[in-house]
């Protein structure tokens, strides 16, 4: 590929069918991983937060630094984020005693504020810009904070409401209908629906990584966290290797010579 197709490209993939089942499958093993961590190796929320804090921090630089798209690397980072969301959520929900609710208004706070700050200084908050270090670490922190807010969202919604975790995934499913539905029948706002997409999918892959790996006494169907991660895992490599996986292109870069 010459320089000029290569300036053309994003180090984020294309958004495609295949992106957001990779996405679901990566929300649903940051439940299941998470919690083993947490909860079957009884670190902690604290304590498996700051391993999971590390892995993002390394795989989150070496993802800014690249000068191409890697998928391996760019899905990697996506799993730091939603492993760190759920240990990060759990212990502001519980360890602190803010609850699920209360977390996820602070965290859904956090998301606009971070939205906020990224449209102020870049003037857009469309994945289509991101293509340099600057606007990638303001895509980076809202994904962080999307993916956090999604386990509080779904914690809340299957324990308080009392939807279950059942109850708690129809209900994302179909906040996530009605947003394919508003892509194909509206004019709403592209980088809107996108990132209402990007955060429902988080909550709906925490119920169903719950409903995954939960105990049959607590509405699960008890497969094991390690058991179900595994498959999560081999599930993500399958997609990986065998969907689409391009670049993105973003406005204004040159575009590939003919």
């Amino acid at each position: 590929m010459n320089e000029t197709a290569t300036e053309a490209l994003s180090k984020i993939p294309a958004v495609t069918l295949g992106f957001w089942v990779i996405k679901i499958a990566a929300t649903t093993l940051g439940e299941t991983g998470g919690d083993a961590v947490t909860m079957t190796m009884n670190l902690g929320y604290l304590i498996g937060t700051l391993i999971f804090g590390v892995i993002l921090i390394a795989a989150a630089s070496t993802q800014i630094l690249a000068k191409r798209f890697h998928p391996f690397l760019y899905w990697a980072v996506v799993v730091a984020t939603t492993t760190v969301g759920t240990t990060l959520a759990d212990f502001v929900d519980r360890s602190l005693g803010i609850g699920y609710l209360g977390g996820s208004s602070i965290l859904f706070a956090l998301v606009l504020a971070s939205l906020g700050l990224w449209y102020r200084v870049c003037g857009s908050v469309s994945v289509d810009t991101v293509a340099s270090p600057k606007v990638e670490l303001f895509y980076w922190t809202t994904i962080l904070f999307s993916q956090t807010l999604g386990t509080a969202l779904g914690d809340w919604l299957a324990d308080d409401t009392g939807l279950g975790y059942e109850g708690g995934a129809l209900v994302f499913a179909a906040g996530l209908a009605v947003v394919v539905a508003a892509f194909f029948f509206t004019k709403v706002s592209r980088t809107l629906l996108f990132w209402a997409a990007f955060i429902l999918t988080r909550p709906l892959g925490a119920t169903v990584g719950d409903l995954l790996d939960k105990p049959h006494a607590k509405g699960g169907l008890e497969f094991g966290r390690f058991s179900a991660s595994a498959v999560l895992v081999f599930f993500m490599v399958a997609c990986i290797l065998l969907l689409p996986q391009r670049a993105g292109t973003h406005p204004g870069a040159s575009k590939p010579a003919s």
